[in-house]
């Protein structure tokens, strides 16, 4: 975490850097017009720049949406930036092919909800504000809500903003965004996705620029790819347990099955609780195909939501749990970060794939009798 005072930096909008586009054309063919097409992709990859990953993909039509793509040697990332800065897709390359990681948009359009992409940006608070207000020093703070399909205000508005273009090369792109007529929150943000080898880093930038002190947090909320053999280590001490209304009500140690101390599988019912007392680290196990993804983040919290039936979860580093400002104690005893105005925030995330080879990386220690524990994973849930 870094907190200072001086005012961020090129964080306002700036006209794009040149990058070179590369434009790649399909049809339908046989099998070796598909191996010869991931050959050519893999000899001449599309280069980063504007609108190039609708054409990477295949969409005849994206409308009004431009998409950033970065690639190297192992990984392929494609960004939105007018959909809140959020990714459409999240790959690794294996022989030639890519392989989702993050579960893939694969709608790409100016009326893509933000809950189809593979992840988005979390500020200026992470989830749902329980009353859509808060109590701040001797104020009531009034938070409107910010979906039609949600009774409560989430996520911030961050993830459904307009995002500019500042800096942009094959591995890495920058992107900020402005809120300038906030409420309660008026703030300057930028992110910056960067390819490094097989890790993706995310950065996320925040200042508030209001008149008032007030409490900020940051996240990210990818959505990654989910089989029935899927595994998640990422221990956890305890865990805010939700009501009905997907609010925090108690706070409790985490039962062992929810522990995640090594690879369990996971539930398979819902889960969309908040967990504390996190590292920082985690990892997700694909034993099936032989694949390990590698998270840090340096926050103590991460929501954990496990739709049943789906072929996706979400593993959201953050640094503050739901509701964390009605909380008792309030925001700051509960990861935020107070800012006054000109004050800053930033937070970084990274994702490493790798193969597993016949085992399970040492950074993912399998649990013994993971059927036990897929079992008690079900009690807990009920």
């Amino acid at each position: 975490m870094t907190v200072a005072n001086p005012a961020v930096g090129g964080l306002a909008g700036s006209p794009p850097s040149p990058g070179a586009a590369a434009a790649i054309s399909s049809s339908a063919g046989s099998p070796a017009a598909a191996r010869r097409a991931r050959l050519e992709a893999a000899a001449h990859p599309v280069l980063a720049g504007p609108s190039t990953s609708a054409v990477a993909i295949g969409a005849a039509d994206t409308h009004d949406v431009a998409c950033v793509t970065l690639v190297n040697a192992q990984l392929r990332l494609d960004v939105a930036p007018q959909l809140g800065g959020g990714m459409t897709r999240f790959d690794w390359r294996d022989d030639g092919a890519l392989v989702p990681v993050f579960r893939r948009c694969l709608n790409v359009s100016a009326h893509t909800d933000p809950n189809e992409l593979a992840c988005y940006p979390l500020l200026p608070y992470s989830n749902r504000i329980g009353g859509g207000s808060f109590r701040f020093g001797h104020r009531t703070v009034q938070v409107p809500r910010n979906r039609a399909a949600e009774p409560l205000p989430i996520h911030g508005d961050g993830w459904l903003g307009r995002w500019d273009v500042e800096e942009v090369d094959a591995e890495r792109v920058r992107l900020s965004f402005e809120q300038t007529d906030g409420k309660p929150y008026t703030y300057r943000a930028a992110q910056t996705y960067a390819l490094d080898g097989s890790t993706l880093t995310i950065t996320l930038e925040i200042e508030n620029t209001g008149r008032d002190a007030l409490p900020f947090g940051l996240g990210i909320h990818p959505f990654l790819v989910r089989d029935k053999a899927t595994e998640l280590c990422a221990a956890a001490s305890g865990l805010w347990l939700a009501g009905d209304d997907w609010l925090p009500v108690r706070h409790v140690p985490a039962p062992p099955a929810w522990q995640f101390g090594v690879a369990y599988p996971l539930p398979g019912g819902i889960v969309n609780h908040g967990f504390t007392g996190w590292s920082g680290r985690a990892a997700v196990v694909w034993p099936k195909r032989r694949l390990l993804l590698s998270v840090t983040a340096d926050t103590d919290y991460y929501v954990l939501y496990t739709p049943p039936g789906e072929d996706f979860f979400c593993f959201e580093p953050v640094d503050h749990p739901i509701n964390a400002m009605n909380l008792a104690g309030g925001a700051a005893q509960h990861g935020m970060t107070v800012l006054a105005r000109g004050e800053r925030l930033t937070r970084a995330f990274s994702f490493t794939v790798e193969r597993t080879g016949l085992r399970t990386a040492a950074g993912a220690p399998r649990a013994p009798g993971a059927k036990a524990g897929r079992n008690a994973a079900g009690k807990a849930a009920r």
